[in-house]
């Protein structure tokens, strides 16, 4: 397996995780029966963490889009190089401590992490597009 599917692979776990703490939160707010037969698609949590981490979520999602068809793209040209592997991993990094400083409100830091993640996809392009 070419390292950089391997660090995809642990970014589509840590987005597919996201939503448990703010869902558990949602049951604790509303309770689990309300929670889970509730007709509103996304109701606003009461605790500020989990709204921020409702839209760390959606984030690496929407990032997600981007990043992983890189990553797919330059694995079925069998390109690999040691840009690729450490944007790949630093994606990944960049988007955990997105989430923890999203989830926590910790301003600056946050845009910093994301401006890291957009560059690593960047640098992900642009291998892709020299391999073209």
């Amino acid at each position: 397996m070419q390292h950089e599917i391997y660090w995809m692979t642990l970014t589509i776990i840590m987005t597919a995780v996201i939503w448990v703490p703010y869902i558990i939160n949602r049951m604790i707010e509303m309770g689990v029966w309300q929670a889970i037969a509730n007709a509103n698609m996304d109701p606003t949590p009461t605790a500020t963490w989990a709204k921020r981490m409702m839209c760390a979520h959606r984030n690496a999602v929407e990032n997600l889009v981007i990043f992983a068809p890189l990553v797919i793209a330059l694995a079925a040209l069998d390109v690999s190089t040691s840009l690729t592997v450490a944007a790949a991993k630093f994606y990944f990094f960049a988007r955990l401590a997105h989430l923890v400083v999203y989830t926590f409100g910790v301003p600056v830091v946050r845009t910093l992490m994301f401006v890291v993640g957009f560059a690593c996809q960047v640098l992900l392009a642009w291998a892709l597009l020299g391999a073209l």
